[in-house]
């Protein structure tokens, strides 16, 4: 199954069977829709319900993202995988405080350990990041010790302070980074992280729909009205695998520059051009493959959102344990 990245704008038709996106200048792309897995409209793009009510049925997500490469929404097929009992026993995790502390705590330990494996790697290739692993190991015994979902955001929010400050010795390039700033970003890496975050988000909504779980029903971020806060909380476990690492490759082999990006006052943006390199570096890294042990073989960082998926659906139905993937490098 491919992912569509579409920059062009245009008008998103249904073509017998098959989904077109054409130019003003009458140029077109023909999109392989038996082959597709969600689209991504980033240019400005008109539809109608023919072409949606095609793409429902054929359980296709469109995400879109508005003129600065930052996400919009989603457009949701209606759900056809659907369990009554999971969508129970989701709900009663998130009613009963204990079960949802739970899961919100092994949420933040997965996103802590596999950031904490990120400074390490690159400790290892002469990064002088000693004090600020021992500073956010330090922390993660905290994790368990929370009492609330409330203490715990404030735990996880140290603990991305001590990381965030660490990046500037991991990049070769003396970039503009202190920390992190989201509405609006305002620097290079700050848009980068925002940028990809959206991607991460998306992507995972794009995984859990595939599944039966119910991305509105979430345990570490609250679940609220008009958002898929499921989504936030398995991003976390694999932002610091994919985003960051992404980020960190992006600027220390020179792929982005400050030339790269546009300023206003204190808001900073992509341009058109390197839109199109993250998205297609990003593309790239989530097909790449890691060894999974539960399974004894290679899978893509991709499937392993979904395969997350699958254990969290397992807990909740069957009260196993959850262990919340961590990289094994």
């Amino acid at each position: 199954m491919e992912d569509y990245y579409l920059f062009s704008s245009g008008k998103l038709e249904r073509k017998d069977n098959t989904v077109r996106l054409t130019r003003s200048d009458g140029k077109y792309k023909d999109l392989k829709i038996d082959v597709t897995r969600s689209i991504y409209l980033f240019g400005e793009v008109s539809t109608n319900t023919k072409c949606l009510n095609y793409l429902a049925q054929k359980k296709i997500p469109i995400h879109y993202y508005n003129y600065y490469g930052f996400y919009s929404g989603s457009f949701y097929p209606r759900e056809e995988n659907v369990s009554g009992t999971l969508l129970i026993q989701q709900v009663q995790a998130y009613t009963d405080s204990h079960r949802r502390l739970y899961y919100a705590k092994r949420f933040v330990l997965g996103a802590a350990r596999n950031l904490s494996r990120n400074l390490k790697y690159y400790q290892r290739r002469g990064r002088d990041l000693n004090k600020s692993i021992k500073e956010i190991i330090s922390l993660i015994p905290q994790i368990n010790e929370a009492n609330s979902v409330e203490e715990l955001m404030g735990i996880e929010g140290t603990i991305h302070r001590k990381y965030y400050a660490a990046w500037n010795r991991i990049f070769i390039p003396d970039v503009e980074f202190s920390k992190r700033v989201r509405r609006p970003p305002d620097n290079m890496i700050n848009t980068l992280i925002s940028f990809l975050n959206g991607l991460m988000y998306t992507t995972c909504l794009s995984e859990i729909y595939v599944t039966q779980l119910n991305p509105t029903v979430s345990y570490l971020h609250s679940a609220m009205d008009r958002r898929f806060s499921l989504c936030l909380d398995i991003s976390e476990i694999f932002k610091p695998i994919i985003v960051d690492r992404l980020i960190f490759s992006l600027i220390n082999k020179n792929m982005v520059t400050e030339k790269d990006f546009n300023k206003e006052s204190n808001f900073c943006y992509l341009s058109d051009r390197v839109k199109r390199l993250i998205v297609g570096e990003y593309d790239k890294y989530l097909k790449q493959k890691v060894r999974y042990k539960a399974l004894h073989r290679d899978v893509s960082y991709r499937h392993l959102i979904r395969l997350e998926c699958y254990k969290l659906i397992k807990s909740l139905v069957e009260g196993e344990a959850y262990e919340p993937y961590i990289m094994g490098w």
